[in-house]
């Protein structure tokens, strides 16, 4: 059982349960489109409120298949989107509704080319001299998007890259959005160890947006991004990626055969019989421990604003809660994300989730979701 540390994520608010979001292999991903996405980072940063999202794509999911901090650090996102066609391509064959690839650089062109709204960025990352042009091309192009710092930290650990002096010239900055460059896992470990002592509203690991900003590549053109051949223009562009495509493309078959299509396959033979979403019901009991919730009938995204508002309920007290499962007969994607969303509120409270008496055939819709780590005996606790 992992530790947490005492005072990390002081004052966490309260955990967002009506948030749209389905799991898919692993991860929770919101079901926005490109206009949704962007207007809630415009809105984070109008009223100054702490918004830390995450863009994955098959390279980021697979990496959190074998990283428990990554994945952690998604499931702790405010927000989660799909960036990548393979994950949209698998969420069409799972009834997953993902409206649209969410690509973190065409949110920020959106933000780029907004006429009516200033915003103020800081750059943080990638290779020497990337940030400062960034920074200055942004400046030179005159729009409302202004670069108000940027500093490259070079190849430290994540904590040599978080001194007191590093934060505070991002604080002093007054930014409203810090784009961190540092590789995927190695930023959202950044960004999980400082989010605390940073007071800028929208932060996320928008690795090649400085790359595309400054000149040093250039990005896809648009019918290669909407059929999904963007990674043959990135190996053209810088090619010891292929490597990391090839290892990746290898996981993701493996990944169809064994966790997608026999998922799909259950999705087509079965679906919640109508009587059992009927009697689907949610009770509170107060226990020493904390909360225990009985489940029952079947659940699935027609019926979950009771779960919605008894997860709102329980988790103002941060305490412990534990889910008796012996009589739910049937979860989806938008259960699973949900409960992603409580295991991530509990995590940053030091409490722990546990799911009680989960019958098998639940517990394969689970695996089938590389959503196993649910069912853990630890209750989550890192």
């Amino acid at each position: 059982m992992g530790k947490i540390e005492k005072g990390w994520r002081l004052n966490v608010p309260q955990a967002n349960f009506d948030r749209q979001v389905y799991s898919l292999l692993g991860l929770p991903f919101d079901a926005v489109d490109i206009y949704s996405a962007t207007k809630t980072v415009r809105v984070a940063i109008s009223n100054r409120q702490s918004c830390f999202f995450s863009t994955p794509n098959l390279n980021f999911l697979i990496a959190c298949l074998h990283d428990v901090n990554f994945r952690n650090s998604v499931i702790h996102s405010d927000m989660s989107v799909a960036d990548g066609m393979p994950l949209i391509w698998i969420a069409r064959m799972l009834r997953v509704p993902l409206p649209e690839r969410v690509a973190g650089s065409s949110m920020f062109e959106n933000l780029q080319n907004d006429n009516a709204n200033e915003m103020k960025v800081y750059f943080f990352g990638g290779k020497v001299g990337v940030a400062e042009a960034a920074c200055r091309q942004l400046n030179t192009d005159g729009g409302l998007v202004h670069c108000v710092g940027y500093e490259s930290p070079g190849f430290g650990s994540v904590e040599q890259m978080s001194t007191d002096e590093t934060i505070a010239r991002i604080n002093a900055s007054g930014a409203d959005f810090l784009v961190v460059a540092l590789g995927a896992q190695k930023g959202n470990a950044w960004i999980e160890h400082n989010l605390a002592r940073l007071n800028v509203p929208v932060i996320s690991h928008l690795g090649a947006v400085l790359n595309f900003v400054a000149g040093t590549l250039k990005r896809a053109p648009k019918w290669m991004q909407h059929f999904g051949l963007e990674w043959l223009w990135r190996i053209k562009e810088e090619p010891a990626l292929w490597k990391r495509y090839l290892f990746d493309g290898k996981a993701f078959v493996l990944l169809l055969f064994f966790r997608v299509l026999p998922y799909a396959w259950y999705l087509l033979r079965h679906r919640p019989i109508s009587r059992e979403i009927e009697r689907s019901a949610i009770l509170i009991k107060k226990q020493v421990y904390g909360v225990e919730l009985v489940m029952h009938g079947a659940w699935s995204s027609s019926n979950l604003d009771p779960m919605r508002e008894t997860f709102k309920q329980c988790s103002k007290e941060s305490v412990e809660i534990r889910l008796d499962m012996s009589d739910v007969t049937y979860v989806d994607s938008a259960v699973i994300g949900l409960l992603m969303v409580l295991l991530g509120h509990q995590q940053l409270v030091g409490s722990r989730l546990i799911l009680l008496n989960v019958s098998q055939p639940v517990r394969q819709v689970f695996k089938w979701n590389c959503a196993e780590y649910l069912l853990s005996s630890d209750g989550g606790l890192f």
